[in-house]
């Protein structure tokens, strides 16, 4: 059988960035699970040009644990490869290619080992999920979550293999990520008091999410397991205006809030809705009855942070044979899992400071530690 370098060479070769299909690496992982005698599920969007894949095998009936990870990656456009992106490459111990680290590397050591799960019996199920779209706001997963949440033959924990230097991780932050839409009334900016200005009432609006964010800060809302310790609020897009000498009309930006898991980040969308109401668009509409502010909301998923005296995180530390949890800045979809009531851990080979970068890459040692972890995983789960 295919060793994970193998394996990872064969999924690198997909271009899989989320604007494309994901449906020949996902054929190509079926076809691969069924010369093993392993069935597997495709879970379709709309357009039918990309799918989940959902496997099992060991006994029928609940419980049991499920391997995750996403098939699609982030954009090369722009970046200064010195390596082909989708070809990989090997260099002193290292493997290059887009998704090595994020996170083709996990797929292929789940892929790698599944003979060893299969050699004997097993006492608990063993689920295998790939999932699209994860890199534009965990959106392919959730059709495949809510056929779990529906199952009554769901799995209890699940393990995303998200890179995490195998380091095993209980939390990450939530994220909304939200578009705000200011129309004012244009007019020759001679007479700028006749109009209403975009883009100084888009700036009011941004100086409110800065006063937010100033609270979210505040030390007693901190939670040091997460750095930072607390709910960030920052504007990354802004545009607006046709030029200096007319006011402007339109102005739209979009903001982000990364939300500790206790925190909710709709309430920041809520109090900034709020405060667009009761004291811009009075303000705008006394000029022009036609000004306006929308807001729509682009992603958005849910925090992680599941206890560290929990079955999952026990399991996690088995494998890992530590209990040195942490948590990571990036997210992932494992909040989605855990809504549906899958505890959800997260462990994976490879380093985010590789990630969503020019010449990722996965050393060989994570791989093996990798290929390890699941070897003990097959261990735990065999029958006695």
């Amino acid at each position: 059988m295919l060793d994970s370098r193998a394996l990872l060479e064969k999924l690198i070769a997909f271009d899989t960035t989320s604007r494309e299909s994901n449906l020949a690496l996902i054929d190509c992982v079926r076809d691969y699970l069924a010369g093993l005698g392993i069935a597997s599920v495709l879970i379709f969007n709309d357009e039918r040009t990309k799918a989940n894949l959902h496997a099992r095998v060991g006994p029928p009936g609940p419980g049991g644990v499920m391997l995750s990870g996403h098939s699609d990656v982030v954009p090369v456009d722009g970046q200064a490869w010195t390596l082909p992106p989708f070809q990989l490459s090997e260099r002193e111990g290292r493997l290059y290619g887009r998704g090595t680290a994020d996170m083709k590397g996990f797929i292929a050591c789940v892929l790698a080992s599944l003979p060893r799960f299969l050699e004997q019996p097993l006492r608990l199920p063993l689920h295998i999920a790939i999932s699209y779209d994860e890199e534009v706001g965990c959106l392919g997963v959730r059709s495949l979550v809510e056929q779990l949440r529906a199952s009554p033959d769901r799995p209890a924990i699940c393990l995303i293999g998200e890179p995490t230097d195998m380091r095993p991780v209980l939390g990450h932050k939530g994220k909304l990520a939200m578009r705000c839409d200011v129309h004012g009334a244009a007019c020759h900016s001679a007479y700028a008091p006749l109009g209403v200005n975009a883009i100084e009432y888009a700036a009011r609006l941004i100086g409110q999410l800065g006063e937010i964010g100033q609270r979210l800060a505040d030390p007693d809302r901190h939670d040091e397991r997460f750095d930072p310790p607390y709910s960030t609020v920052q504007t990354g897009l802004i545009q607006g205006g046709r030029a200096l000498n007319i006011v402007p009309a339109e102005c739209r930006f979009d903001f982000e809030v990364r939300a500790l898991p206790a925190d909710d980040p709709q309430q920041v969308a809520s109090e900034l809705r709020a405060y667009a109401e009761a004291e811009l668009l009075p303000r705008m509409r006394a000029v022009d009855p036609h000004s306006a502010i929308h807001f729509s909301e682009l992603s958005s998923y849910p925090g992680l942070l599941t206890e560290p005296g929990s079955d999952a995180a026990r399991l996690l530390a088995l494998l890992c044979g530590h209990e040195d949890f942490s948590t990571v800045a990036f997210g992932t979809e494992g909040g989605l899992f855990d809504e549906a009531g899958i505890a959800t851990v997260i462990c994976g080979p490879g380093s985010m400071d590789q990630g969503h970068k020019p010449d990722e890459f996965v050393s060989l040692e994570q791989l093996a530690q990798c290929d390890a972890w699941l070897a003990r995983l097959a261990g735990w789960m065999r029958l006695a």
